[in-house]
């Protein structure tokens, strides 16, 4: 597969001039993992997607790490099968003396041999989450978990693009994009293109496209990318069985083929997750300035 990018040459600071939380360059991912990370609109289902996608990579035979950004700890709940310990919690346990864990304190395996991390978060008001994410992956590195993992995923927290929350673009070959087909879900869609235009300009992290997500129909989405420069990647369309696997706590991939639209939600995991492998092409889109986006999806 090709992840590889090349990193910009440009010294400029990240969203020009703007205060952002900055990794320590030891702790940058190896090369050779595709890493993805996931925003979108809070609710939109980025942790339903991301879960369901890291199950559709290890079905292709990936070695894949899973790594919830979210204070409140759910996005690995469906490959566990329960909410696992946060890497803070278990660091504020040894008085934050990382030496004396050990893998299994903090990494669990879910559905299908996926890795699972719940980094976990500062107390609202009291910390960053940037901090959280780098010693997250500061923990795997030092553990040497990364160097056999095929699949980097990281689920990060609502559509919080500035600061901490972040972070995980630093990481990133790969962005992509959770949204609905409607004007809230697309608004957030486009400041988080404008975050990527950010840190783009110091990282390799790249657009890699949207996931169209509870959405019978696609026309606003549609619009949005042709104005842009996006492309959807993935349609899920409002499938009750997605909601029921999620109060089943377990993947799309473990309910029944013969329920309605399982089969098809499968396939289409499959499909991207293949896509991702093979085909994406980094996306050079252009944001759209908040009265634009208003005069492009408004109605009279």
């Amino acid at each position: 597969m090709t992840t590889t990018l090349t990193p910009p040459s440009s010294r400029r600071e990240d969203g020009d001039g703007s205060v952002q939380v900055h990794q320590d360059a030891s702790l940058k991912i190896e090369e050779g993992a595709l890493v993805i990370a996931v925003y979108g609109k809070g609710g939109i289902g980025k942790s339903t997607t991301s879960s369901n996608l890291s199950a559709a990579f290890s079905k292709l035979g990936k070695r894949v790490l899973q790594i919830g950004c979210d204070p409140k700890h759910d996005s690995t709940f469906t490959l566990t099968h329960k909410m696992v310990p946060t890497v803070i919690d278990i660091l504020e346990e040894v008085d934050f003396h990382s030496e004396e864990l050990q893998p299994e304190d903090f990494v669990f395996e879910g559905f299908n041999g996926v890795m699972c991390v719940e980094s976990g978060g500062p107390p609202a008001g009291t910390g960053c989450g940037g901090y959280v994410t780098g010693q997250t992956v500061k923990l795997l590195k030092e553990h040497h978990l990364l160097e056999d993992t095929d699949v980097v995923i990281f689920d990060v927290l609502g559509d919080v693009v500035c600061g901490g929350f972040a972070a995980p673009l630093q990481h990133a070959n790969y962005c992509l994009i959770v949204t609905a087909n409607d004007f809230d879900s697309i608004f957030a869609m486009n400041r988080i293109v404008q975050a990527i235009q950010a840190k783009a300009k110091n990282y390799k992290v790249r657009l890699g496209g949207v996931v169209a997500n509870r959405s019978a129909e696609t026309d606003q989405i549609d619009k949005f990318n042709e104005r842009t420069g996006l492309r959807t990647m993935a349609h899920f369309r409002d499938v009750d069985a997605i909601r029921r696997s999620r109060l089943k706590k377990c993947t799309i991939f473990e309910m029944d083929k013969d329920e309605e639209g399982v089969e098809a939600v499968q396939n289409e995991y499959l499909r991207l997750a293949q896509n991702m492998l093979d085909h994406v092409e980094p996306l050079e889109a252009e944001s759209l300035k908040d009265r634009e986006i208003f005069d492009l999806l408004g109605f009279d």
